[in-house]
């Protein structure tokens, strides 16, 4: 199977978690070429319904306090620890790429459909970056899917965060986990 280099690249993909990522990161030129190879998803009617929103240097430390203060408005006996968290939660990786999900309600093509093109790219994301020797790790979280936190992000009524991918040099590598069977996932269709 060498003479498969592609499958290769997809059966060595590995998250690394977003704390396990450090400088540096992506240059421009860089994180150009990912995002290029992000976009070659599925994409029915070619609506383009996502878009980039880069979140690094002091951007992500700004982040983190607008966290802080929505924690406390949700949680207002929240402790320190878990102020502490939200404080960090952006801070490790240098780049953070938020991949946002552009729907057109009423269009042809389903909303599902569009959010699955959205998701595609996120995964081709953590693909490019691990092609070109970087970690990332795809992650959510209650950021994702806050309306205060969507606001100050500029995120529009007709969209959604379906990500936020963290990328950064790894400070080691990234463990196997177990994966599923597929034979055990196939089922055959018998009318």
């Amino acid at each position: 199977m060498s003479d498969l280099p592609l499958l290769e690249a997809l059966d060595r993909r590995r998250s690394v978690p977003s704390k396990q990522l450090g400088e540096p990161g992506p240059d421009d030129a860089t994180l150009q070429r990912m995002l290029q190879a992000a976009v070659r998803v599925p994409d029915h009617g070619k609506l383009v319904p996502f878009r980039f929103l880069r979140i690094a240097g002091d951007a992500r430390h700004t982040l983190g306090e607008w966290l802080v203060q929505r924690t406390l408005q949700r949680e207002p006996n929240a402790s320190e620890a878990a102020l502490d968290k939200e404080r960090g939660r952006f801070t490790h990786a240098p780049l953070i790429i938020a991949v946002i999900a552009r729907l057109t309600p009423g269009h042809k093509v389903p909303e599902q459909e569009q959010l699955l093109s959205a998701g595609s790219v996120c995964f081709a994301l953590l693909q490019a970056a691990q092609a070109l020797g970087f970690g990332a790790q795809w992650l959510t979280g209650w950021a994702a899917y806050d309306e205060v936190i969507h606001e100050r992000l500029g995120v529009s009524e007709h969209e959604k965060v379906v990500g936020f991918i963290h990328i950064g040099t790894p400070k080691l590598d990234a463990p196997e986990r177990e994966r599923p069977d597929p034979a055990a996932l196939l089922s055959d269709f018998a009318p």
